[in-house]
């Protein structure tokens, strides 16, 4: 019986040892990528890995091992965590700025930002039109010296939307729209 315990107990331990072998290699390395291509499971691929074990003692310490290893991502920001709302509001936050497509805020295109609203918290004249500040913080350039009727003030509503070809037009209470493009 002693003999069957230590031989149990040897199989259990080169399981786990096989176990957190695998957790290591990640899902990817189980799909056959070539380690020296992947750039590595991320902790969350490892903690998702977990739930495809059958026996539950292992997929318990996996759990546990990979939980732990989440948690100190974490702590330490090498990973963040955002919800949609976030992500929604950073994007719009972004709107205008000449950025490239970061993987950060998803690959789904039908969230795409077209437009925002904002309240006008200054306006400042040039020679060629106007500098906007809105109340969300970015600041808009007239580019195409078009006046308007009844000059920007503190408080009106405007809204910018998206053109062709990566131009911007900026609706000010009601007036017909101006090309702008975000300067800050």
């Amino acid at each position: 019986m002693a003999g069957r315990s230590l031989t149990s107990a040897t199989g259990q331990l080169l399981a786990l040892l096989g176990l957190t072998m695998a957790i290591a290699a990640g899902p990817r390395a189980a799909a056959g990528v070539p380690a020296a291509i992947a750039d590595g499971p991320t902790v969350i691929d490892r903690l998702l890995a977990c739930r495809t074990l059958a026996e539950p003692a292992a997929r318990l310490a996996c759990f546990d091992q990979a939980s732990v290893a989440a948690s100190a991502a974490l702590a330490h920001k090498d990973v963040v965590v955002i919800n949609r709302q976030t992500m929604r509001r950073t994007r719009v936050s972004l709107f205008g700025l000449a950025l490239p497509r970061l993987a950060i805020f998803g690959d789904d295109d039908s969230e795409e930002i077209k437009q925002i609203e904002s309240t006008v918290s200054a306006a400042r004249a040039r020679p060629d039109g106007f500098i906007f500040d809105l109340k969300d913080g970015s600041q808009w350039t007239q580019t195409d010296g078009a006046p308007f009727a009844l000059p920007p003030e503190p408080g009106d509503k405007v809204v910018v939307k998206k053109g062709a070809l990566g131009s911007f037009m900026l609706k000010l209470a009601g007036q017909p729209g101006v090309k702008v493009i975000r300067s800050r």
